[in-house]
Order: structure tokens, then sequence, then C-alpha cells
């Protein structure tokens, strides 16, 4: 068995039913980040452990978590409020926490938007770390996301998890991707200022998460990169096939591109110089043991 986190923050809409397709595990664990609305009274109706902790960047909040909360078991597996664990996802992972030869697994998302999975202009099959050993893995932050730290060799998983990413509305999307884009444009500094092109990766990167990385630092270099991502997207990923939800998916993209394109000139204005780079662990102690010891006695 496995243990599962859910990760939240004003999710009222979406947390029942994440909860509800995560029920196969016998140990839950809502890290709630202080929210203002249902999403903590909800949780505790469906029994599950409730923790709270106050949110600081996406990084810190996971690597906090795994440090902090005990589990019952040494495997945990991380879900978005808006992400749903499958029931075939689930018997895979049971399946994949029998082994000793890896210390966790990407998961591939499907991207479901205006009711739609936006099957090609989503890049997928994308990859997240999802399960894995808590006491080998750790996160570091990077732009508005994290990046994971491994303390051993990883794999991936067949069945992948839908996200539904606009199921609180157009708003709540634009809100959350205009915070986004200001790390974003930190980040895009950081990345001209002190990063460089992993040309291998692009091209020979042994696995897909090397290859979209790679990609990613190219993109930084573009120019005209709203434009370059919306073309990259809608025909060469092959976008048109979504249907029309696939137009809105690679427009609200290039706008976002656009945004963190506008931030970065402002912060270029107002003098902004981006903190040299730390090394991976600098700065971010691995799990101790002592403190991600597997619970053996019931909650």
């Amino acid at each position: 068995m496995f243990s599962i986190y859910i990760l939240t923050y004003n999710e009222e809409i979406d947390i029942a039913e994440c909860i509800e397709s995560a029920q196969g595990s016998d140990d839950i664990i809502v890290v709630d980040s202080f929210s203002g609305d249902r999403t903590v009274e909800i949780a505790q109706s469906y029994g599950v452990r409730v923790e709270q902790h106050a949110f600081e960047s996406h990084g810190k909040q996971r690597t906090w978590m795994l440090r902090s909360i005990p589990t019952r078991h040494e495997w945990v597996y991380i879900l978005e409020a808006d992400e749903r664990m499958t029931p075939e996802l689930f018997a895979e992972c049971l399946a994949a926490t029998q082994q000793d030869q890896v210390i966790g697994y990407y998961v591939a998302e499907r991207v479901m938007f205006m009711e739609r999975w936006i099957r090609h202009s989503t890049q997928y099959p994308r990859y997240q770390l999802r399960l894995f050993r808590k006491d080998r893995v750790w996160f570091d932050d990077y732009g508005h996301t994290e990046r994971e730290v491994c303390d051993g060799p990883t794999s991936f998983l067949h069945e992948t998890y839908p996200h539904y990413t606009c199921g609180k509305g157009l708003n709540r999307w634009i809100e959350k991707h205009n915070r986004y884009s200001s790390d974003e444009a930190k980040e895009t500094l950081r990345q001209l200022h002190y990063g460089k092109i992993q040309w291998r990766n692009l091209f020979w990167g042994a696995t897909e998460v090397e290859r979209r990385r790679a990609l990613k630092d190219l993109s930084l270099r573009l120019p005209l990169r709203p434009l370059v991502r919306f073309l990259y997207m809608y025909i060469f990923l092959g976008g048109f096939l979504d249907g029309q939800a696939g137009v809105a998916w690679c427009t609200l993209q290039s706008f976002y591109e656009y945004l963190i394109l506008l931030k970065v000139r402002e912060l270029k204005q107002q003098g902004y110089v981006p903190p040299r780079p730390k090394p991976v662990s600098d700065g971010v102690e691995p799990p101790s043991s002592e403190k991600n010891s597997v619970v053996k006695t019931p909650f």
C-alpha cells in the first residue's frame, strides 16, 4: 500500500471528487495552505487527515510535507485537488511499490479542458514525478512550480491521471496564470543570466522529462515567443486536432507566454538582477530518515 498526499488551497469545488478517487488508499492526508473556503470542512467530513501549513512556494511546501507529516507507508503519491486517481493507475502504483529497483515513478497527465482531453497540444505524454519513496525525494523551486531531486533511479508508469485544469472557471485560470507569470518572468531572467541550453538532452535526452526541460531552456531564448508557442502547439503538435478546445487552449497558452515577456521587460526596466542559482542540494537538506520513518501504528 502507499499513502496519498492531496495539496489544497481554496479547493471546495474539487476536493470531494479528488478524495473519493483516492479512497483505495488507507492513508490520505490533505495538506492545506489555510484555505478560506470550505475545503477543510469538506475534507474532514470524509474522515481523512488534514494538516495545514502556510504556503511559501511549491517546492518548499512539498519538502515540508515530506519531512514533517508522518505516513503509514514509505511510498507516497502526490495529488493536486484538480487531479484524479483512477482505479487503473492505483492498481499499477500498488504493483510498482512492491519492487526495490527504483525509488520513484513518473506519471503522465491527461489535460482536461472544455470537457475534452487536450491530447495533442499539451505535449502528451508529459510526465510528473508522483509516486516515490518519501525518504529519497525532495523538491526545489523552479519558476512558479517545482522540480524534484531524486536520490536514486526512477522509472515511468503506463497509466495516466486526468487533470481538470479549468474546473473552477476561466476567471480562476486567468487569475492563477497571472500570478504564475510573475514567477516565470524571474525564472526566465535567471536562466538567461546563468543557464544554458542542454543541446544533448534536447535531441538525445534519455527521457521525455530531459527533452522537455531542454526544450524549455531553448524556448526562453527564441524571438516572438508567444507566436512561436502558438504555432508549435497548434501546428507542429497537432493542436488543430483538439477542435475548438484546442484553439482556445493554444491561445490561452500564448497569452500566458506574452504575459511572461511583458513582465520580463518590466523587471529589466526596474533593474532587477536575478540571484545566482544555488547548487541542487544547497539549502535543501534531504529529508532525514528519522523524520520520514514509516509509522507502524494505526492513526
